[in-house]
């Protein structure tokens, strides 16, 4: 048959079907030799099953696997960040590469791939062509970058799902039709491939602005008619970034191929060719079935016993309509069973909100086997509003709250029973609430962060699309957005199912591919020793909470007010006018307009432009600008601290319980949030008199414990700096000291303000701060600051050679190190352009600063069985400080335990070449005791 109409060509995603083989079975090997050969087993299933399920009429008459080429691509060429935030394959993917090559010609498909370009352009040529030339098109994949070529003959779909993929499919992914998908993604952009986009523009927004204005270059040409501000600035802004992003994700339907359509006719595989090649793979179970399908015998493969099943245990598709929505005590009690008999389970709770010490439990979700997983919903309402037309009534289905935590409880704090969950401090602090203490647990958010920080963030959807080649079903599709959205409690229990299970299922799976690798990536005691046990430490800490007095905050927010009307009037005064201090445009128009100062930036829109960058330059030079500084200052403290804070003070405890990210930071830093109390600002009287609001009880005091200039004693060690080892082993004030050197200030006429101004420096250089930065931090003159800086490396010469090794070493691995083993990944670190000094900076400071990290957190998972028969909690954890809550009568024993555990957190890991330091504070407020 001439190739043409009639014809039906089947283009394969190879490369997509490698990674989902790999991901979605265990680590397999060859027995004669250990080669990996898991997703070789996995790929030749699926295209075992390719042959299988392709007869009938809709059969394919042409067929072709692409692959990707391994090396850079043409788009490397016009973006050379392009894909630059992709981890490197893993290392026992890496030799399974040709094999998956060799199979699909061992099966007589036409295997296909082209230097310099990626599958999805190949695929885009070849269905290009086979579709002028009148024959139908499927492309066999879920990718949606070959979403722009549906339409017209060709189509898609998604073998893992089983579901075809046309224009109407294409429109409800991207709200565009086929021809517009291009438009979408330039202005979305695109994290996993590192496509820049339009800072702030989502898909959703991509889709409305591309249905309004018709195509790309339209919209960008009538940008300044967009009504909303931020969204006209961001398109005006980054107008040739779109481009360049729109050039990116456009596929290459003109590739120079000279491929000759009548190889890619479908033909049967030669049965001795084939099953040679499987036999060579020692798959058994598949050599089998081969041979079974035609007719021969399997030729004999010596091995002493069957592979683990190269076919399986394969892992199946996720599909939501197979979960089990669970709804009486005899289908629990058999999963529970099933629990027991493995040793583990997945685990996940929905609940009403995000508030763990507020919100209640909706449902509990399990996972044993991948794609076996159930939903357990106990008081989900038959109305999906909660207005005066809604109903509190409990839906049909449902068991009730105590029955099921009666039946899981022995389960959960089984310790015989791994609890697998992905952020599992929110379950552990959820179920601690209802009285269940779940333990043991892993972590596959962390498994993530000790394997992967600094190259992508560790939320499931991430993590389910990157290593799983899945999307999971959005929260937003099921709650809503905005002032219409409901809580998880609304939601219809056959959604939930679909949802909940889904998410415990998928958690299951990640654990079945991070936790192996954990050993292959040298991770593994971090992980064990720094991230895993950290859990429940938190956990506890943060459901015990800090007293905060309401009273006191309210004083502080009206004398607040009273400052900012002070400014205000002193600002009237300088300017010679009322203004509005709050209007930035305003504020411009004073400073360049009328005062004539230099420095200015104008908006698109023709305004002055007022950050707080320009201001702090100008402050050096003018008091308004400095006074307008001091002003926006005290605004934000009053608003973020003083009035935001008593919102968050729960009503039933008195006490402000925040949350603390383990995974938030890439240097092992914990983040704050609900609210953020690590970033109370304390260089000014004001921002320190907030810590006053922070009480100990009657009876109590709050007791203060702070790692001395750690971070100094770390770079001492590290860069080997003898100069700053004796000033420490003299006992020297190294921020005295280094004030004394710069300012020429005797030791005995040290101020607090210059001493400030030398730990700015100190902390500024190690980190890479620039003459420009140090003047803006101080206020002070640029060339004054540089001076600084060149006096400082003079000084100790040891840190700018440790900051050039640093940065060498990091281009080298692409990652740096703590002395605790901690990575880094530093995927931008070669980056060009405004992001170079940033990538280095962050570079020099990871080590240092994710060394300090570790040694508190390896403090701070010791010290609840140091504190355990003391009459003290451990309630805060700010960067280098830890804040407990004590009894009177055992205030000092407390600080002797507690600086002891402290001091000695590096050991016996880490041997320091200088001894850490614990200075210790007693208060009736935050503020006292520091």
């Amino acid at each position: 048959m001439s190739f043409g109409k009639g014809c039906h060509l089947h283009l394969v995603d190879g490369s997509a079907f490698i990674f989902r083989a790999y991901h979605a079975l265990p680590p397999l090997t060859r027995k004669s030799d250990g080669l990996p050969i898991g997703a070789v087993a996995g790929f030749c299933n699926m295209l075992f099953k390719f042959i299988e399920d392709n007869a009938g009429p809709d059969a394919p008459t042409h067929v072709a696997v692409i692959f990707d080429y391994s090396g850079k691509s043409f788009r490397n060429d016009m973006y050379p960040l392009y894909k630059a935030n992709r981890p490197p394959a893993p290392e026992d993917l890496v030799p399974q590469f040709p094999l998956t090559r060799d199979a699909t010609r061992a099966f007589n498909i036409a295997c296909i791939e082209k230097e310099g370009f990626e599958a999805d352009d190949i695929i885009a040529t070849l269905a290009k062509r086979a579709n002028d030339a009148g024959a139908r098109v499927t492309i066999l994949s879920s990718d949606k970058d070959l979403m722009q070529l549906v339409g017209g003959g060709i189509e898609m779909l998604d073998p893992m799902k089983n579901k075809r993929i046309g224009v109407e499919g294409v429109e409800e992914k991207f709200g565009v039709g086929p021809d517009r998908v291009v438009d979408v993604q330039a202005l979305a952009g695109d994290s996993v491939d590192n496509v820049p986009g339009a800072p702030g523009i989502g898909i959703k927004t991509a889709a409305l602005l591309i249905n309004e204005f018709g195509d790309l270059e339209t919209l960008l040409e009538r940008a300044g008619e967009i009504k909303q501000p931020k969204r006209r600035q961001t398109l005006l802004d980054n107008a040739e970034q779109i481009r360049l992003s729109r050039e990116l994700v456009k596929l290459d339907e003109d590739m120079e191929m000279d491929l000759p359509f009548e190889e890619l006719e479908l033909k049967e595989p030669d049965p001795e060719t084939l099953l040679q090649f499987l036999a060579e793979m020692e798959f058994r179970t598949l050599t089998n079935r081969v041979a079974k399908k035609f007719e021969v015998d399997p030729p004999e493969i010596k091995i002493v016993e069957p592979e683990a099943d190269a076919s399986g245990p394969e892992m199946p598709d996720i599909n939501p309509e197979s979960y089990e929505w669970v709804k009486d005590a005899t289908t629990l009690t058999a999963w529970i069973d099933r629990i027991i008999g493995r040793g583990y389970v997945a685990f996940d709770t929905e609940t009403t909100g995000l508030d763990e010490m507020r919100a209640e439990l909706v449902g509990i979700s399990l996972a044993v086997e991948p794609g076996e997983a159930c939903y357990i919903p106990l008081i989900h309402k038959t109305s999906q509003t909660d207005d005066l037309f809604g109903s509190d009534d409990l839906a049909d289905g449902q068991m009730p709250l105590d029955e099921v935590l009666a039946l899981l409880k022995p389960v959960l704090e089984d310790p015989a029973i791994l609890k697998i969950g992905q952020n599992m401090k929110y379950d552990a602090k959820i179920l601690a609430r209802y009285g269940v203490d779940i333990a043991p647990i892993d972590d596959t958010m962390l498994m993530s962060y000790a394997q992967n920080a600094g190259l992508h963030n560790h939320g499931m959807d991430t993590l389910s699309d990157r290593y799983l080649g899945h999307t999971p079903i959005s929260i937003k599709s099921l709650l809503g957005s905005g002032k219409s959205a409901i809580t998880f409690d609304r939601v219809p229990v056959e959604d939930a199912v679909k949802y909940a299970a889904e998410d415990a299922d998928i958690t299951l799976r990640l654990w079945h591919y991070l936790k192996p690798r954990l050993h292959s990536a040298k991770v593994t005691r971090v992980y064990e020793r720094l991230e895993r046990p950290l859990v429940p430490v938190l956990a506890q800490m943060e459901m015990a909470g800090i007293k905060v007095d309401r009273d006191v905050l309210s004083r502080m927010s009206n004398a607040f007010a009273q400052k900012m009307s002070g400014f205000e009037a002193e600002l009237y005064e300088i300017a010679g006018k009322d203004f509005n201090v709050q209007s930035p445009a305003q504020v411009g128009e004073i400073l360049f307009d009328q005062m004539g100062l230099e420095g200015g930036k104008r908006t698109k829109s023709g305004q002055w432009s007022t950050p707080a960058d320009v201001l702090a330059d100008l402050a050096t030079e003018h008091d308004f600008a400095a006074r307008v500084l001091d002003y926006r200052q005290l605004q934000k403290l009053k608003s973020t601290y003083t009035d935001a804070l008593q919102d968050h003070i729960h009503p039933e405890t008195g006490r402000v319980h925040t949350s603390y990210s383990i995974a938030g930071a890439n240097t092992g830093r914990l983040a704050s949030t609900d609210p953020n109390l690590q970033n109370i600002p304390v260089r000014s009287e004001e921002g320190r008199r907030i810590r006053e609001a922070f009480v100990a009880p009657e009876g109590t005091k709050l007791i203060s414990l702070d790692y001395s200039q750690i971070e100094l004693r770390i770079l001492a060690h590290v860069a080997n700096i003898d100069a700053l080892k004796q000033a420490f082993r003299d006992g020297q004030d190294i921020h005295a000291m280094t004030a004394s050197e710069m300012f020429d200030v005797p030791m005995e006429e040290m101020t607090p303000d210059i001493r400030r101004q030398a730990k700015a420096i100190n902390f500024g250089v190690i980190y890479g701060i620039s003459g420009f930065g140090l003047a803006r931090n101080l206020r002070i003159p640029r060339s004054e600051a540089q001076g600084f800086i060149d006096r400082y490396f003079e000084r100790f010469p040891g840190i700018r050679q440790y900051m050039e090794d640093t940065v060498a070493f990091a281009k080298e691995h692409k990652r740096v190190e703590t002395l605790f083993g901690r990575q880094i990944h530093t995927p931008e670190i070669d980056a060009k352009g405004p992001h170079a000094g940033f990538a280095k900076r962050a570079a020099i400071n990871a080590p240092i600063q994710g060394t300090a990290a570790d040694i508190i957190r390896r403090a701070m998972i010791r010290m609840p069985d140091a504190i355990a028969k003391l009459p003290a909690k451990m309630l805060l954890q700010v960067h280098d400080e830890l804040i407990f809550e004590v009894e009177d009568g055992a205030v000092d024993e407390v600080i002797e335990v507690v600086r002891d555990v402290m001091e000695g957190a590096a050991e016996p890991a880490v041997k320091l070449d200088l001894p850490l330091t614990v200075d210790a504070g007693i208060g009736m407020n935050w503020a006292e005791a520091h």
